[in-house]
């Protein structure tokens, strides 16, 4: 009996050991069939450098990188000389194996690598998943993480999840909207204020408070039965303090350490225009890319090359593992361009078609512009970002202004039109990402009291201009939020019937008050009558100079062309038509879309103050 207990015992001491000897391989699977057939496995456990690592079925390891810390090693293999579905990644310290994983190389989905991605024929749906929908109760804690659920707490988890947003994707999608955006659902396992996720613990994991992997994929799949595309929120910048790699730095240098900060810690001084200003001081520019968000998320350093390719390789993994339609990626900017750059082109590279956007808050044309693929700003220096999209932060600053202030020679919606004038500083002038407000930004409601008739001309804009529209979870039913006064919890307040215990339903249109009704049909009006309009998508723009308080300009394309007519002022405006013959030439008439009602163009037109007509050309 005591050798039966003592074998036991060994057995059990063995387990032990072994499990820490390795405790995590990242990436945990991957693809057969990538352009880049180069795949770099992280294997991380308890001093395992100090053993020898070898795979079975004659894999060759193309390259073994060993870092300061001995708990992690970097093993690079060539999957087009792999020919079988699973191989056996060993760790042996002499002749005796102490653990083993199972590498398993999966079949591509069909069409994977030409996959759609969001264009300017979608309407983007932001979203902040804790405050959007409770689709799932019995997740809003969890014993393995840090901050539990408290509604109570305006900066606290408050619920929501993966499984409220699927169990309104019906309503989103009969809203009009096209693609969803969530801001970061991956495992963010602060102390406090971990509900927005841009502090992330783990890049391969789907917070548990939100649900599984397996949900997220379902969420996505779910989108795509609808022709509809999942958004990701990707941060390269920064992770969290509590990450599993920040607490056990495979190198100093994966991050960006100040000696003289605590801890490593600099805060960033915020000024990125510094990344293309050519006379900028070397410490002004540090201090902007190197220096850290907050204290609680350290800023990653993309020139290391291993840390590179393990942000590449994990956003390659959750394109092909979730089947996303596209990503926006947070504080661009902040990032070492140079790196971005190749990260930008190595998945675009495998993806197309993929669509990427960068938080680009600058607010010159110019400024933002550079970052765009191909700009020839950026090529004054020889630069090219290989990044897809950027979002016009230069029309969302001046949109507010603009319907606010006085008409002016520089103020006013002539600060609408001046946003539009540089539009030839964009390689693609429809891959921009046009917005009012975001989850950073005042509600845009807010700003305007609630004012359906500025809520409506501000999304008749975006809606109708060049580029992507995004819109914001319940600015549609007229949702508000005081950024200045109850910080960025109010701009994120709960969705009205995401809970149970919501004393009303607003996810149901028939229990909507009068007021939510008033914004929730045009947005659902507009929105959908966008779908179908190429003309909107890809057609040319002819602008009208404001006057008295009233933008006109038109979206043509050879088969139709569209009017649109903002008027800002306090009292109705009559146009006199002549002005636009060029545009109206050979058109008597036109079906205004939110009204339906037929408008003649013959002389003159009134428009209503503080309108947006929207006119389809008619002969």
């Amino acid at each position: 009996m005591k050798t039966i207990f003592a074998a036991l015992a060994l057995s059990i001491a063995s387990a032990a050991f072994s499990q820490k000897v390795l405790e995590r391989v990242e990436p945990a699977f991957w693809w057969k069939g990538m352009k880049n057939p180069e795949l770099q496995i992280l294997v991380y456990g308890k001093d395992i450098a100090h053993n020898e690592i070898v795979l079975s079925d004659g894999i060759q390891i193309k390259d073994i990188r060993k870092v300061d810390n001995p708990n992690y090693v970097f093993i690079t293999v060539n999957t087009n000389e792999i020919n079988v579905p699973k191989f056996t990644i060993t760790i042996k310290k002499g002749n005796k194996n102490l653990n083993s994983y199972t590498y398993e190389l999966k079949q591509r989905n069909p069409g994977s690598a030409s996959r759609e991605s969001f264009t300017s024929k979608d309407v983007m749906y932001l979203i902040m998943p804790d405050r959007f929908a409770n689709g799932n109760e019995k997740n809003d804690s969890r014993p393995e993480l840090t901050e539990k659920a408290d509604r109570t707490l305006p900066n606290g988890r408050h619920g929501g999840d993966l499984s409220g947003v699927i169990n309104h994707l019906d309503y989103i999608q009969n809203l009009g909207a096209t693609a969803v955006w969530l801001t970061p659902v991956n495992e963010d396992n602060e102390k406090v204020y971990s509900y927005h996720g841009y502090a992330q613990t783990d890049l391969y994991k789907i917070d548990a408070r939100y649900g599984t992997n397996e949900d997220y994929k379902t969420l996505s799949q779910e989108l795509n039965k609808r022709n509809m595309k999942l958004v990701m929120d990707y941060v390269t910048n920064h992770w969290g303090g509590s990450h599993w790699m920040i607490k056990d730095l495979p190198s100093k240098d994966w991050i960006h350490w100040f000696e003289e900060g605590e801890k490593g810690f600099k805060r960033s001084n915020y000024k990125t225009t510094t990344q293309f200003d050519t006379n900028a001081s070397d410490i002004d520019k540090k201090y902007a890319l190197d220096g850290w968000f907050d204290t609680t998320m350290p800023d990653i350093n993309q020139k290391n090359p291993l840390v590179l390719k393990y942000l590449i390789q994990n956003a390659i993994w959750w394109i092909e593992y979730a089947e996303l339609g596209g990503f926006r990626v947070d504080t661009y900017p902040y990032n070492d361009k140079e790196a971005m750059a190749k990260w930008a082109k190595a998945i675009t590279d495998e993806y197309p078609k993929f669509n990427i956007v960068g938080e680009t808050w600058l607010y010159t044309a110019a400024q933002i512009a550079a970052w765009q693929k191909n700009s020839k700003i950026g090529e004054i220096e020889g630069y090219n970002s290989n990044l897809p999209s950027v979002m016009d932060f230069m029309l969302f600053e001046n949109m507010p202004k603009a319907l606010k202030e006085k008409e002016g020679w520089d103020k006013g919606m002539i600060r609408i039109y001046d946003s539009f004038t540089s539009d030839f500083l964009y390689p693609d002038i429809n891959n921009l990402l046009v917005f009012f407000e975001n989850h950073d930004t005042e509600r845009w409601n807010e700003v305007f009291n609630a004012n359906p008739d500025a809520y409506k001309i501000g999304l008749a804009l975006i809606s109708t201009v060049r580029g992507i529209p995004q819109i914001y979870y319940g600015s549609e039913i007229g949702m508000r939020g005081d950024k200045t006064k109850g910080g960025d919890a109010d701009i994120r307040r709960d969705f009205p019937g995401g809970w149970k215990s919501d004393s009303q339903n607003a996810f149901n249109p028939s229990a909507q008050t009068q007021e939510q009704k008033e914004f929730f049909q045009f947005t659902q009006k507009l929105l959908n009558w966008r779908k179908g309009k190429d003309v909107i998508h890809n057609g040319k723009t002819k602008n009208f100079v404001p006057q008295d308080g009233v933008f006109v300009y038109f979206r043509y394309n050879e088969k139709e062309r569209v009017m649109v007519i903002i008027n800002n002022n306090e009292k109705d405006q009559t146009l006199d038509l002549k002005r636009f013959a060029e545009s109206l030439n050979g058109f008597k008439k036109g079906k205004e879309v939110i009204s339906g009602k037929e408008i003649s163009l013959q002389n003159s037109m009134n428009i209503p103050a503080k309108t947006p007509f929207i006119i389809e050309l008619e002969k």
